[in-house]
């Protein structure tokens, strides 16, 4: 069967491969209780231990109860998009314009909308290492080439404007970002986000910011969306992260108006809709008693991070900037291992605890670095640690 050659650009997701190496020795007598063995603590996927709360649950069963499960507008329910205009205005301080919000089936699909619409063959884009490596596959998908600029502890893993004024050539079309960033929990200092964006539009060219963690920030000096640096800026997000609503597969474009018409038509075609039923749902994430569940939530997990981040490095798991947003911990794992891809593994066979190895995320010495999430329980997270530190200190 002959394959697509974009297929050739499209790597592993290792970090899916690491997932099922845990599941299979969670199966085994390492983890078999009956023979002494331990449960597997998974610290490798970004997804929230927090599900969705009561009204949006509740929404959604009145929306099936009562038939409302009709196709929407390809740009989604117009009330949810004022309600997410009034949620810029409430949080961020911005007017954005609901006609320039599109309802996308999860920021995978906004991702790939906006990627079809704006690049093509030939187009470079750059792009910070490491960052999340579907972001750069939806950039291959379109036939384009990500433009991977090595990124460090110095600019917090983010992309500098002097970098991109330095790589840009006569291919380059745009940036993509990410603010808080997966894997490394950092932002982009607004000052630097505004220099990126005038170096980016003073060469003709496009910023796409992923703001999907941006609801979880710990810091009120990143906490800003990149919205603010003016109408031209593609701003992707979901309801995935802080609305806590993963499988329910919902996120959003915020557009320049002139490219809402031609993301519309793709998304038509493409998708038709998002759920009808997670958008019904998502109007209960705005009450003012979903959003008090979603602060207090923000709150915790701005203290596992407080928990876990000075624990790593009294293991000589250093964190070299702390994260100011998400959920991740990236890690400096070289005081123990030269791979961090068979450090993972190890961690899985002897202290049952997974963790995600730097390979998924760049090609800047990956094997020096490993993504810890803190999105799960509280006790999860010290007896992982007690078990890391356990094995470490032996």
């Amino acid at each position: 069967m002959r394959l697509a050659d974009r297929l050739d650009h499209i790597e592993p997701f290792y970090v899916m491969e690491c997932a099922k190496a845990a599941d299979e020795i969670s199966r085994g007598p390492l983890c078999d209780a009956a023979r002494g063995g331990r449960r597997m603590i998974y610290l490798n996927i970004g997804e929230p231990d927090f599900s969705a709360p009561t009204l949006v649950q509740q929404a959604a069963q009145v929306c099936i109860e009562s038939g409302r499960t009709q196709y929407t507008q390809a740009t989604g329910l117009p009330t949810l998009r004022r309600k997410l205009s009034d949620w810029y205005g409430q949080r961020f301080g911005l007017a954005i314009a609901p006609e320039r919000i599109v309802i996308t089936a999860g920021a995978s699909a906004a991702l790939q909308l906006a990627c079809l619409a704006l690049f093509q063959r030939g187009d470079q884009v750059l792009m910070p290492d490491p960052s999340y490596p579907c972001n750069r596959h939806f950039v291959a998908a379109a036939d384009a080439e990500a433009v991977l600029l090595q990124a460090d502890a110095a600019s917090r893993f983010q992309l500098t404007a002097a970098q991109v004024e330095q790589a840009w050539t006569e291919r380059t079309r745009g940036i993509v970002l990410a603010s808080p960033s997966n894997p490394t929990g950092t932002s982009i200092d607004p000052a630097e986000m505004r220099a990126l964006v005038e170096a980016v539009r003073s060469r003709g060219g496009i910023s796409i910011v992923d703001e999907i963690y941006l609801g979880l920030s710990y810091d009120p000096r990143y906490g800003q969306s990149a919205l603010a640096c003016g109408e031209d800026i593609v701003s992707v997000n979901s309801f995935s992260k802080y609305f806590g609503m993963t499988g329910w597969r919902l996120g959003w474009l915020v557009l320049p108006s002139e490219l809402v018409a031609p993301v519309e038509k793709l998304a038509q075609n493409l998708f038709i809709c998002a759920s009808t039923v997670a958008q019904h749902a998502a109007l209960a994430c705005f009450e003012s008693e979903s959003i008090a569940e979603y602060e207090r939530r923000r709150a915790a997990f701005k203290a596992r991070r407080d928990l876990v981040v000075p624990l790593l490095n009294e293991l000589d798991l250093k964190v070299p900037v702390e994260p100011d947003g998400a959920f991740y911990c990236w890690i400096d794992c070289s005081a123990h291992s030269p791979d961090s891809w068979d450090f993972a593994h190890r961690l899985m066979r002897e202290a049952q605890v997974a963790l995600t190895p730097g390979r998924d995320f760049g090609r800047a010495d990956p094997e020096r670095w490993l993504r810890l999430s803190f999105a799960s329980s509280e006790a999860d997270l010290r007896e992982a640690l007690a078990r890391l530190k356990a094995l470490l200190k032996s």
